[in-house]
């Protein structure tokens, strides 16, 4: 058996664009999957016109709620298989995902994995902010809780200006302006943030000013996927 990690697209409709050849053919020789979201993994198979009849095909949902000794089961009972599709919602499996649980269960169980060239909004922001590549680190969410997350901006700040390293976050697309709006009320006015926003997307973007400067014309995120960056 070997698990197979397959990127999807960031953006709608860009999937053309987006993945190489080698994500195609091992779609097309895939037919189990683990999948965040089964009906986001079928329209995305099928928009890519593959010729292939997805009702042949298995889906298992693997997400934030799965259990370890569930996945391990499904390995189990699935050894005779080649091959195993694991996809996220979008983006790279196993980055920020719940489906890094099933590639440690498959290094556990010496099972091999296969990681797929595709498109990651954690280095696609990185590598256009100008900020440090050299030493990174992604935090995922940051707290919901306004004193909690005030705390947490402080940690991120005095690392950017202890070390140089590049400092990174998301939120919930609806939650975005009002995130920008507390980094924008804690940050030093000269602190540099990045903001990549629908990236892959036509109209994405990566934009990379000062905390004064944002304030001065704040963009519109609302219910857009982005992710923010704090470097020099």
């Amino acid at each position: 058996m070997k698990v197979v990690l397959i990127p999807c697209p960031i953006a709608e409709q860009t999937a053309a664009q987006v993945l190489p050849e080698e994500v195609r053919q091992y779609i097309l020789a895939c037919r189990h999957f683990l999948v965040e979201n089964i009906r986001t993994a079928r329209r995305f198979i099928s928009e890519l016109k593959l010729g292939i009849d997805i009702e042949s095909l298995q889906f298992e949902i693997l997400d934030k709620d799965s259990q370890r000794a569930q996945i391990k089961e499904y390995f189990k009972n699935h050894s005779e298989l080649e091959l195993i599709g694991v996809m996220s919602e979008a983006g790279c499996p196993g980055v920020a995902d719940p489906g890094a649980l099933a590639v440690s269960i498959a290094q556990e169980e010496g099972i091999e994995v296969i990681p797929l060239v595709g498109p990651s909004s954690i280095l696609l922001a990185l590598m256009g902010s100008g900020f440090s590549g050299q030493s990174f680190c992604f935090h995922g969410y940051l707290p919901i809780d306004k004193i909690d997350r005030a705390k947490r901006i402080d940690q991120l700040t005095r690392e950017v200006v202890k070390s140089g390293q590049t400092q990174m976050f998301i939120e919930t697309p609806f939650r975005n302006e009002s995130l920008l709006e507390h980094l924008l009320q804690l940050l030093p006015s000269d602190m540099r943030i990045a903001i990549g926003c629908e990236l892959t997307s036509p109209q994405g973007y990566i934009q990379t000013k000062t905390a004064k400067e944002w304030a001065q014309n704040l963009p519109s995120l609302h219910k857009k996927p982005c992710i923010f960056l704090l470097g020099k």
